[in-house]
């Protein structure tokens, strides 16, 4: 970019925060707004730039990161999207419900903004890395002219088609394999170790040849020596999206066996006061400390 363009990024959470620093780390400049008062001293040192809600909508590209439905729905209603710049384009990278996501598509199209849905595969260190992904699904001109941004916060995308439910399916299908990841390592570590087994040395077996994906190499190691803390993703985040996944499930006329189970774990973990603020790996601990 010869010219710095002007974003806007909603919502600092970990992901907002670390979307926002990415951002300004690329040559953009950042306009920032969050729900609730909040500490940015370190991103208003870096440039970044404090604005109302109604300030955030006002650049030709506002970004969203808000951790769910209501959040969404609330913030981006009729009445405040009537306030939006004129043409703009709201890149949507929350991992929402598809109904949500629908429903946010009509409000804007009503409200004469774009609108894409382009929710993020990976933690807060992957945004920071430049390894982040990201499925993306709109209008094909507006994922067209988003891509200028894409490129530069994220190791690769996809436009998966307008429908915008198409990106939710992907990243909650892909988020429900995760789950099945945390689960099986946590099952398995717990099963080794109680047989005597440094689990150090079972991790380093299971992520030499045969599991070499992200969930095994960067999730083994934090189950095996407790290391939950600080969260990258919260329980509570968890619950959610298993219960997106059975929502998504069940309007596409589909059973999922086990999202059950999975369910009741995320459920036992928050109603732990042990478990329920640490990263939802830590749903490894049920199995481990016999607490189901």
């Amino acid at each position: 970019m010869t010219e710095k363009m002007r974003v806007s990024l909603l919502g600092l959470g970990s992901m907002g925060t670390a979307m926002a620093t990415r951002l300004l780390e690329q040559g953009f400049e950042v306009d920032v707004w969050n729900r609730s008062p909040k500490e940015i001293g370190d991103l208003l040192d870096k440039g970044a730039r404090k604005v109302g809600l109604v300030g955030a909508m006002q650049n030709d590209f506002f970004i969203s990161m808000l951790s769910n439905d209501a959040a969404a729905l609330e913030v981006f209603s009729e009445d405040n999207l009537a306030l939006a710049k004129a043409g703009s384009t709201h890149l949507n990278m929350s991992t929402l419900s598809p109904n949500a996501s629908k429903t946010l598509a009509e409000s804007h199209t009503k409200a004469g903004l774009g609108y894409v849905a382009a929710p993020v595969l990976g933690r807060p260190a992957a945004i920071l890395n430049g390894k982040l992904l990201i499925v993306a699904a709109g209008d094909a001109a507006a994922v067209d002219a988003a891509s200028v941004i894409f490129e530069k916060v994220s190791a690769q995308h996809w436009n998966v088609g307008e429908d915008h439910s198409k990106s939710i399916l992907v990243k909650l299908g892909v988020n429900y394999n995760l789950i099945h990841a945390l689960q099986a390592i946590g099952e398995s570590v717990a099963l080794v170790e109680s047989g005597g087994v440094d689990p150090n040395t079972f991790v380093e077996i299971i992520t030499h040849t045969a599991f070499t994906g992200a969930a095994y190499t960067g999730y083994g190691p934090m189950i095996v020596n407790r290391n939950y803390t600080p969260p990258g993703f919260s329980v509570a985040l968890g619950l959610k999206d298993v219960k997106l996944v059975e929502d998504a499930a069940a309007d596409l006329d589909l059973k999922l066996p086990v999202a059950g189970v999975l369910r009741g774990l995320f459920e036992s973990a928050l109603n732990d006061p042990d478990l329920r603020d640490l990263d939802w790996s830590a749903i490894a601990e049920l199995t481990r400390q016999r607490k189901i």
